[in-house]
């Protein structure tokens, strides 16, 4: 009789308690409850075992502690009672609350916020030598305001779960009269400026490629919503790719492009890009602004939502203000209302699509609703016109040229420094014009002859 060979077994997950506070006069888009709600399934995603949660209304932060000294004492008691080894607020903390919270609570519990956790999921899920560049100057950006002099208190920060850049290496010998915290501190920022130049060679190279795409004149589109919402999903769908799917927040981090087939022959890019979520960290929006600016340059955003969501409008407004926030706002949209084969009633996301702005209701997953989707993708992409009048120098006779191949020219007429053009241009070219738009335009004045 063999004996059975025994399996390697996991290392048992830390066990995380989460706290919330509803602060009166501040708007979310989500209530406390289902925002700690996602804060759960955050921790999740990044390996933590949620012990308990723990919630207070305020008026405003606490300057020390961020909630107040009773909830801190309670939080002490139930961490220690639930052997809770993290314990995970909700919204961003100060160096000042992080330090203070710590030397409150028992020495073996950490203490991380929302962003601290969003940090570690990025650094577990960035592949590509891009993402990882990013995550690590958001990580470091993150870490510089909040470094002491200890360096395990470093290290147990970066990365909570297991992120990649959790050390901060090559510390040179320190000069007359400089401390230990001086040189790391000194370490840290030559790291950051160091990583902002090899983004600059990744934006760089982005912007190039973009060019070569205006240049073969097929139209992009970016995918954009709500973590979790099934762009990923979509992808693989209607271009029979096999990006990697995951019913979990965050589960793609890099931007995947890839060419679609539209009714009628026309033909677009696709580029899944990295999720929302409500709280997106200010970091993470500057270090990921090369990848974002494949939404900002995009022709037509297409945006997944999570029907089967209880908080699906909510999140689609955190989406949208998102969008504005980095500069997509004025990029033409189009909606996917996404799963609806979880609904018990599908046609109560049909009655719902009047809600959203050009929406259709779809399940990526079965390949419902996607005929109907492609054809208003074409439609805003190739059958769409959109009224513009423009002020264009010279030196964009590009820009010229493409009005004169690609729209309706009604007016034209040629200044000292330029051509004035009126007419209509398909939606997706709209953004190119965005730079040399005008609202009225009078002719100068001709000069009389002498």
């Amino acid at each position: 009789m063999s004996k059975r060979i025994p399996q390697p077994t996991k290392p048992p997950r830390e066990r995380a308690f989460l706290v919330g506070a509803e602060l009166r006069g501040q708007k979310n888009f989500l209530p406390l409850e289902d925002s700690l709600t996602e804060l759960a399934l955050l921790a999740d995603t990044a390996g933590l075992e949620v012990a308990g949660e723990l919630t207070q209304k305020l008026d405003h932060p606490n300057v020390g502690t961020y909630i107040g000294p009773g909830k801190v004492a309670e939080l002490k008691a139930l961490s220690e009672e639930t052997l809770s080894q993290v314990v995970l607020f909700d919204d961003e903390l100060t160096p000042r609350h992080q330090r203070e919270l710590e030397e409150a609570l028992a020495p073996n519990v950490r203490v991380l916020d929302r962003t601290a956790l969003i940090l570690d999921i990025f650094a577990q899920h960035a592949h590509t030598a891009e993402g990882m560049l990013q995550v690590e100057l958001a990580q470091y950006e993150y870490l510089l305001p909040r470094l002491t002099g200890q360096w395990t208190h470093l290290a147990r920060q970066a990365g909570g779960g297991g992120g990649r850049t959790g050390s901060v290496g090559g510390v040179g010998l320190r000069g007359p009269g400089e401390t230990q915290l001086e040189v790391d501190r000194r370490s840290i920022r030559s790291r950051i400026a160091h990583l902002k130049r090899e983004l600059e060679k990744v934006r760089a190279h982005r912007m190039r490629y973009r060019s070569q795409r205006k240049r073969s004149r097929v139209p992009t589109i970016a995918l954009v919503g709500y973590t979790n919402a099934g762009k990923s999903t979509l992808l693989n769908r209607l271009t029979k790719s096999d990006v990697y799917v995951a019913d979990q927040l965050f589960a793609t981090l890099d931007p995947t492009t890839r060419r679609i087939e539209l009714p009628g022959g026309y033909q677009a890019l696709l580029t899944d890009t990295v999720g929302f979520i409500q709280k997106l960290p200010t970091a993470l929006v500057a270090a990921f602004h090369a990848t974002l600016e494949e939404i900002t340059e995009a022709d037509l955003l297409l945006h997944m939502v999570d029907i089967s969501h209880p908080n699906a409008l909510n999140q689609y407004q955190s989406v949208q203000k998102t969008l504005e926030e980095i500069g997509a706002g004025h990029i033409p949209t189009v909606t996917a209302l996404n799963k609806i084969d979880r609904l018990n009633q599908p046609e109560v996301a049909r009655e719902t699509v009047r809600k959203y702005s050009k929406a259709v209701a779809i399940s990526a997953h079965k390949g419902i609703g996607l005929p109907e989707l492609l054809d208003l993708i074409k439609k805003e992409l190739y059958e769409t016109y959109t009224p513009i009048l423009v002020r264009l120098p010279y030196q964009q006779g590009a820009l010229i040229s493409l009005f004169h191949e690609a729209g309706q020219v009604e007016r034209i007429e040629h200044e000292r420094g330029g051509v004035v053009m009126q007419g209509r241009i398909p939606g997706r070219l709209a953004a190119q014009f965005s730079l040399w738009q005008t609202t009225n335009h009078k002719s100068e004045p001709e000069e009389e002859e002498v």
